[in-house]
């Protein structure tokens, strides 16, 4: 929905202001009617990442080129969706003046993170080696490093040490990952691997849990931690499943980490005074959108909107063709390659996320109770 003239008038005087004097904004963060919240730092995988593999030469998951990008303002941009990702969407919702950049690009830097940076990559994981097969990606753990010994000093050097600190708890830390630690990690090592699922997903956990504490010590004290999603419902998932039908295998991995996803919230609050964690459940959502397509608008759940080029053809069944050709109506499709979200069920998530008052869906809070504290 386009803003009125008067309110783009006061976004663009507030995002001058925040250009010359970012310790002001940086500091107190932005109101924008109840909402108070600087802006977002991102860590995660393809799910959060606006851009971030295109400045990797040589990574092989990219989405800088069309159909990818068909509906986004700027077309393809490397988000891996036709338009916005969950990201856009929740900046929006917090009514941030402007998408959040990405880190990999060399011009992000001093005044242009002063709402944030985002340090998510597509095909990376919690772990270190997860996404090897798809050539460069940033791991979590590089992800958090390159917050801690670029963004962080340059954060300091606009507004002194001792007062960064306590702006950072005006962000948001928003983290989206663990998904590819299964499907291309576990699931494809299974022949050659002893390890259990339980045993691999404990393990997960704890690395997670570690890197979680690590940010909280650099300053992060509002976190959002998005769920894995239902990647056994993937149309690549189901292209590989004999049945055709969701593959019970990974969905029950995938609810396995967003248990322990969830004890988090809990757990981790005492170990972290003064912080405020929430569970975005994408999971549910999705398979709400699977299970009952129709009374939400939507019509395909189990295609790809855009032409993906089949692992018997030679593609990876994920990636969409590169312009080839792509569904006309994407706002009533949930897929829009073999793997990832078109832009009207990220809205459905974003908003829910946002606002929901339903612990199945957000927990304990909004993301926009959570803004506010």
């Amino acid at each position: 929905m386009a803003r009125k003239p008067f309110s783009n008038s006061l976004l663009l005087f507030s995002s001058i202001l925040a250009c010359f004097f970012p310790s002001t904004f940086a500091s107190q963060g932005v109101e924008r009617d109840g909402v108070e919240v600087s802006g977002m730092f991102v860590f995660g995988s393809s799910v959060v990442d606006n851009g971030n593999n295109n400045f990797l030469a040589n990574s092989m998951a990219k989405a800088d080129y069309l159909p990818y990008g068909i509906d986004f303002p700027l077309g393809p941009s490397g988000r891996f969706t036709n338009g916005k990702n969950v990201i856009d969407l929740l900046g929006q919702l917090l009514k941030l003046p402007s998408s959040i950049p990405v880190f990999a690009d060399p011009m992000t830097r001093g005044k242009k993170i002063i709402h944030g940076v985002n340090f998510a990559s597509g095909a990376s994981g919690i772990l270190d080696e997860t996404g090897s097969v798809a050539g460069r990606v940033i791991s979590l753990n590089e992800q958090i490093r390159n917050f801690e010994k670029v963004t962080l000093p340059d954060i300091e050097g606009q507004l002194g040490s001792s007062s960064t600190k306590s702006s950072l708890s005006d962000y948001l830390f928003v983290l989206g990952t663990g998904s590819n630690d299964y499907t291309l990690n576990y699931f494809i090592q299974t022949g050659t691997s002893n390890v259990s699922l339980q045993a691999f997903t404990n393990k997960l956990a704890a690395t997670f849990s570690r890197k979680l504490k690590r940010l909280y010590h650099l300053g992060g004290r509002k976190f959002v931690l998005i769920s894995i999603n239902p990647i056994g419902c993937t149309p690549v998932s189901k292209a590989n499943s004999p049945s055709k039908h969701c593959r019970e295998d990974l969905n029950g991995a995938a609810l396995l980490f967003n248990a322990h996803l969830k004890v988090l919230v809990d757990v981790m609050k005492p170990q972290m005074p003064g912080s405020n964690l929430v569970y975005v459940n994408s999971y549910g959502i999705i398979r709400d959108i699977i299970n009952k397509p129709f009374s939400q608008g939507f019509q395909d759940t189990s295609n790809a909107c855009c032409e993906v080029v089949l692992r018997n053809e030679g593609g990876n069944g994920i990636s969409c063709k590169r312009n080839g050709y792509v569904c006309a109506d994407r706002t009533t499709q949930v897929f829009f390659d073999g793997l990832h979200l078109t832009e009207a069920v990220n809205s459905l998530i974003a908003t829910k996320a946002y606002a929901s008052n339903f612990s199945t869906e957000v927990y304990p809070i909004n993301v926009k109770q959570l803004a506010e504290l």
